[in-house]
């Protein structure tokens, strides 16, 4: 009977992560930096003529590109073969795979809590994570390295009972290292860590994990042997030094921040969850000695520290973290089920804060026009409100009054165009894609008065826009390029003898006549 409820929770599941992470995937313009840098590189795999090596040696804007491994652009690719390029064809690989994560911590959980009230608290906590949600849908490489990863942890739990299991483990490894190159180093290290922490030092010893970790391993150790057998020193220069080890001792590109800033991170995003997570942390922390509790206290502290101690700080470092908060706060949650243990006032305030921040927003896009997120507004404070008076009854059916509530705004949220919030930093692209795609030939260099370069913008015009100084835009006209300029720009540069070939969204482009 029990195995036959797990079924159901398991499919449950399965289907209710697939239509959040998948509903209007496409409903949105591409974001700078990853989606557009993936989505091209990804296209000219696509492109590429059949039986070429361009699978094993990509490129950006024709260039070697040595930043990350190919396997997540290698899917972007497949699906472009089979549904044209498009953004939901480049968001459905990334979407589906961190959507799977969420039945995967579910079994994980059963393994680990020996009962499945916890691990579905745990599942459902990580199913209603906003950033999990977001970045899951977005074409990156974070929610397929966490899917990998809970994968991996999946595999070393049932090795337990059978050992032909820790076969998965390095292929697990192997999947995460061509996906995301070295964020396998300190996954690995939490996966070891938790086996010597779990006295697990048989299965160290295993065949099965030792030939599981030789076949697993080898596609990715060929394929960077291969990047260095054609590139040389540069792709070591570039894959290791600049875009891995650079990222520890300094802050590339000028994404820096303090020692604490992923803890800002996690307040600014995690809420109603993060209310929980001292709870579990601290319940963690009791029952340390066991399998659930060393994994949650070795995953959180470990990976913590280490992102913490970066030099360069990006939001979605932190992604891998989120599984073992979702742990630990399940954790939680099914104790205040099965005991009614929990503090009802504090948790009072707190969610009456957030009804009460959902009536400002309510009117907030009421103001902006924005209906759906008016709905997801009220759906907020509705749902919030009716948890903190529950709550103020000692009634534990404010937990399951909590997890619809945050999966139908976050529904909401994925319903309308604002889920990608970034979109409003910069000029829409779209518009200047579709004028420089009317008047330039595919794979033009383009020169731009605009403050920095967008892959986004590369990857909708087919062309290399480059951000350039007046001067040198001035000279890059002379000599027959192409330049799209802003009113200020176009202002101060000398346009005789050039044409102009059209404007859209404030920007003009022009050409030497």
């Amino acid at each position: 009977m029990r195995l036959f409820r797990e079924k159901e929770w398991l499919f449950s599941l399965l289907v209710i992560s697939l239509v959040l992470w998948l509903i209007f995937l496409g409903n949105s313009p591409l974001r700078d930096w990853d989606e557009g840098t993936v989505a091209q590189v990804a296209r000219e795999i696509w492109r590429a003529p059949l039986g070429s090596m361009h699978w094993l040696f990509p490129t950006l804007g024709g260039e070697p590109y040595h930043n990350k491994p190919p396997l997540m652009h290698l899917l972007i690719a497949w699906t472009y073969s089979i549904g044209g390029v498009n953004e939901w064809t480049t968001r459905l690989p990334s979407a589906v795979l961190t959507a799977l994560g969420v039945p995967l911590l579910y079994l994980v959980g059963c393994l680990l809590f020996k009962e499945s009230l916890s691990a579905l608290f745990a599942a459902l906590v990580y199913l209603t994570m906003l950033p999990v949600v977001r970045h899951g849908r977005l074409a990156m490489l974070d929610g397929t390295t966490i899917t990998f990863f809970l994968l991996l942890l999946f595999c070393l739990l049932k090795a337990r009972q059978n050992r032909q299991y820790a076969l998965g483990v390095g292929f697990c490894l192997g999947l995460i290292a061509l996906t995301k190159g070295m964020i396998v180093l300190p996954l690995g290290a939490i996966a070891c860590l938790f086996l010597i922490a779990d006295r697990q030092f048989a299965l160290l010893k295993s065949p099965y994990l030792l030939v599981g970790m030789f076949l697993g391993n080898a596609p990715a150790i060929a394929w960077f042997a291969a990047q260095w057998q054609h590139y040389g020193e540069n792709f070591l220069q570039v894959n290791f030094q600049a875009q891995t080890f650079d990222r520890l001792t300094q802050s590339v590109e000028g994404h820096s921040g303090p020692l604490w800033y992923y803890l800002i991170e996690l307040i600014k995003y995690s809420f109603p969850w993060l209310l929980f997570f001292p709870g579990g942390f601290y319940l963690a922390w009791k029952k340390r000695h066991t399998t659930w509790g060393s994994l949650i206290i070795i995953g959180t502290i470990v990976y913590l520290v280490t992102i913490s101690l970066m030099r360069t700080k990006l939001p979605w470092y932190i992604m891998p973290v989120y599984p073992f908060l979702a742990l630990a706060i399940g954790a939680k949650l099914s104790e205040i089920w099965q005991y009614g243990h929990f503090k009802v006032r504090i948790l009072t305030i707190f969610l009456a804060i957030i009804s009460i921040a959902g009536l400002g927003g309510c009117v907030y896009f009421f103001i902006k026009k924005e209906p759906i997120l008016i709905v997801m507004s009220i759906v907020l404070a509705i749902s919030m409100g009716i948890a903190a008076w529950l709550v103020k009854q000692r009634d534990r059916n404010f937990i399951p009054v909590l997890f619809s509530g945050m999966y139908l705004v976050l529904a909401l949220l994925m319903s309308s165009q604002s889920w990608i919030w970034e979109l409003n930093e910069a000029f829409p692209v779209k518009p200047v894609a579709e004028l420089i795609r009317a008047n330039v030939s595919p794979g033009t260099q383009i020169y731009t008065s605009f403050a920095y370069g967008r892959p986004s913008l590369d990857f909708y015009s087919d062309c290399k826009v480059t951000a350039a100084t007046v001067p040198i835009l001035q000279k890059m006209l002379s000599n027959k390029s192409y330049l799209l300029l802003d009113n200020k720009a176009l202002e101060q540069i000398n346009l005789t003898g050039s044409k102009i070939l059209g404007a859209a969204n404030g920007f003009t482009l022009i050409s030497k006549n």
